[in-house]
């Protein structure tokens, strides 16, 4: 039976849905001779570490309570009553991290997994490389600092996975990594990456003021608490700058064209969430309504894409044919069930074009955002490492 021992950086939705899964796949993963063991679990304020570190991992009680306390808003630190565990406070939370990483790195070996969504988990990430550690990550922040970190992480290949860093459980990744090993020379990529955007663009098709739409996603659940965090584009900005530098492609965030949806003016650190809701949005409308209106009698529609040739780097709204591929990406494609997160049937779609695949393009679509989905890349990450464990 091989073990995989490892710590969870992270416990909010993603985090929490990984240990759920690690909990749901014990049978799964016995009959394939593998044991994922949680040794320890931390958030940005503290850390619960099993008390034998090199026998015992957390019991599936424990993780579920953990889960249940999180979702309910409270602290890891309840926890210590359970006896099974040691609690610690920021900033001893990252020497004891470190401290694991150094016993079990070269021992037992050890998975460090990133759920967070913070760039403070970069320099934790660089050490406990060092000390021969694994790292699972769908954060995408240590990916997209600068290229030297991005170097550094990477310099470990066969101990680094972060397929669910673009496209969530989606193997874009790994595809991309089987193409470029097979010397097959990678000239386009364009895709659709953010689920939120794709249903705005989709809606405003309809006729729908861009305003109107972008509040009834947030109701509905699409977007972040603050819309601007989607509507900067930013997000599919790291995850174009991932793929770039997958590629190759020495580029950091400043070389990207990056389109956003609204103005500088109305940016975080001038006008409020509310008052971006209630009088800044509908002042986009018409601009959006011609762009339209525009494509439309073109034949075309608008879509927010990313497209990644040779160095050049760039994401924001294009035109695109009607009944093109990613033109037919529409939100009326993506059925919502109230059971679930809003966002797991939010279709991502990515065409990859190569010397081989240059006429028909490989394209990768499935859901592309979400907690259950992201979780599920993460845990098959974890599990592809296990040939690196006794």
């Amino acid at each position: 039976m091989k073990t995989i021992p490892l710590i969870l950086m992270g416990c909010g939705g993603v985090g929490s849905q990984l240990l759920q899964h690690i909990v749901s796949c014990r049978s799964l993963h016995s009959s394939q001779g593998l044991c994922l063991r949680v040794v320890g679990v931390g958030d940005s304020k503290s850390l619960v570490v099993v008390d034998d570190l090199l026998n015992k991992g957390f019991d599936d009680s424990f993780l579920l309570e953990l889960c249940r306390l999180k979702h309910g808003g409270e602290s890891l630190s309840k926890l210590g009553d359970f006896g099974q565990c040691q609690v610690f406070v920021h900033p001893e939370s990252e020497k004891k991290i470190l401290e694991i990483a150094s016993q079990l790195g070269t021992k037992t070996g050890l998975a460090f997994v990133d759920s967070t969504a913070s760039s403070d988990t970069i320099v934790v990430l660089k050490q406990v490389v060092d000390l021969g550690c694994c790292v699972v990550m769908a954060n995408k922040k240590p990916l997209t600092s600068t290229m030297e970190d991005f170097e550094k992480l990477m310099a470990y290949p066969r101990r680094i996975r972060h397929e669910s860093t673009v496209g969530a459980g989606l193997p874009v990744i790994a595809s991309l990594n089987r193409i470029i090993s097979s010397g097959d020379p990678v000239h386009r990529i364009i895709g659709s990456l953010s689920g939120t955007l794709g249903y705005v663009m989709s809606e405003v098709e309809d006729g729908k003021p861009l305003s109107e739409v972008v509040r009834a996603a947030k109701s509905l659940g699409y977007t972040e608490p603050d819309p601007r965090d989607d509507l900067s584009g930013m997000d599919v900005a790291r995850k174009a700058l991932i793929l770039a530098r997958i590629l190759g492609h020495r580029i950091n965030m400043e070389n990207i064209q990056i389109e956003s949806l609204y103005p500088r003016e109305m940016g975080p650190d001038v006008m409020t969430v509310e008052d971006f809701l209630g009088r800044g949005l509908s002042l986009l409308d018409k601009d959006i309504q011609e762009r339209v209106e525009k494509a439309a009698s073109n034949g075309n529609v608008l879509r927010y894409v990313c497209v990644i040739e040779g160095p050049r780097c760039e994401v924001g709204i294009q035109e695109l044919p009607k009944n093109s591929p990613l033109g037919r990406l529409r939100g009326s494609d993506n059925v919502i069930s109230p059971l679930v997160d809003s966002s797991h049937n939010i279709l991502s779609r990515l065409e990859v074009y190569t010397r081989c695949y240059s006429d028909l393009p490989l394209v990768i679509q499935g859901a592309g955002a979400g907690n259950d989905t992201t979780a599920a890349g993460v845990l098959a990450d974890i599990v592809d490492l296990q040939d690196l464990f006794p």
